[in-house]
C-alpha cells in the first residue's frame, strides 16, 4: 500500500514497501476510497490509497466485482460483460496462461542447455525443421484430433461442471469432484490446494509467461536470435548491446 506522508515542511514519499503482484500474488483489488488518518507526529497527515482498479480513477466494470481470481476490473473492451462469455474467457484465460508458462520453458531451457553443452537440440525457431517420426501434416492431423477431443470435454464441462469426471474408455481412471479448471488428481500430482493465493499467483505468472511468449517472437524476428543469446550478447558489450542499438541499426 503506497503511503504519503506530508509534513508541514515537506513531502515524504515512501516506496512501495510490498513486493510486485507478479511474484506474491497479492490480491491487487481495487476500492476508490481515498482514507486520511492522523499521524502521530504533529502538524502532518497520512493518505493511504486503497487498492483499487487496474488503473487509478477509472471505474471497474459492475460485472467484475473482485470476486474473481486476479481480477483488478481490467477489461476495456467489455468482452466478459454476458455472464455465459466470462465463464469461457475466465477458463481459457487460465489454460492459455498455463500453456504460456510451458511454451516459455519449452523456448527457453533447451536454448541455456544446449549453449552450455547439456544438450544438442535445435532452437525452437527452428524446431520444425527437424525431422520427426512422422510428416509435419501427419502431426498437425493427429494434433487437431486430439485437441479437439480435449477441448470439447472442457466446453462440456464449462457447461455442466464435474459431467466429464469419468474417462468414457478407461472407466478406471476418474477425477475428484473439484471446481472447473481445477481438476486435481493425476493433474495435480503434488496435491497443491488451490487456494485463492494460489490462483492469484498461477495467473499473474500466467500472464507474465504470454507477454514473456509475445517478446520472445518480436525478440526473435528483430534480431534472429533467442533470448538467451540476446542475453550472452548484451552481457558481452552492456553499454554498446542494447536495446536502442539494435532498433537504429534495422
Amino acid at each position: 500500500m503506497a503511503t504519503v506522508t506530508t509534513q508541514a515542511s515537506a513531502a515524504i514519499f515512501r516506496p512501495c514497501a510490498t513486493r510486485t503482484r507478479f511474484l506474491t500474488g497479492s490480491s491487487g483489488k481495487l476500492n476508490r476510497e481515498v482514507s486520511f488518518r492522523p499521524s502521530t507526529s504533529n502538524n502532518s497527515f497520512k493518505v493511504e490509497a486503497k487498492k483499487g482498479e487496474w488503473l487509478p480513477g477509472l471505474a471497474s466494470p459492475a460485472y467484475l466485482d473482485g470476486s474473481l481470481p486476479g481480477d483488478n476490473g481490467f477489461d476495456p473492451l467489455g468482452l466478459a460483460e454476458d455472464p455465459e462469455n466470462l465463464k469461457w474467457y475466465i477458463q481459457a484465460e487460465l489454460v492459455n496462461g498455463r500453456w504460456a508458462m510451458l511454451g516459455v520453458a519449452g523456448m527457453l531451457l533447451p536454448e541455456v542447455f544446449t549453449s552450455i553443452g547439456i544438450l544438442n537440440v535445435p532452437k525452437w525457431y527452428d524446431a520444425g525443421k527437424a525431422e520427426y517420426f512422422a510428416s509435419s501434416s501427419t502431426l498437425f492431423v493427429i494434433e487437431f484430433i486430439l485437441f479437439h477431443y480435449v477441448e470439447i470435454r472442457r466446453w462440456q464441462d464449462i457447461k455442466n461442471p464435474g459431467c466429464v469426471n469419468q474417462d468414457p474408455i478407461f472407466k478406471n481412471y476418474s477425477l475428484p469432484p473439484n471446481e472447473c479448471g481445477y481438476p486435481g488428481g493425476i493433474f495435480n500430482p503434488l496435491n497443491f490446494a488451490a487456494t485463492e493465493e494460489a490462483k492469484e499467483k498461477e495467473l499473474a505468472n500466467g500472464r507474465l509467461a504470454m507477454l514473456a511468449f509475445l517478446g520472445f517472437i518480436v525478440q526473435h524476428n528483430v534480431t534472429g536470435k533467442g533470448p538467451f543469446d540476446n542475453l550472452l550478447q548484451h552481457l558481452s558489450d552492456p553499454w554498446h548491446n542494447t536495446i536502442i542499438q539494435t532498433l537504429s541499426s534495422n
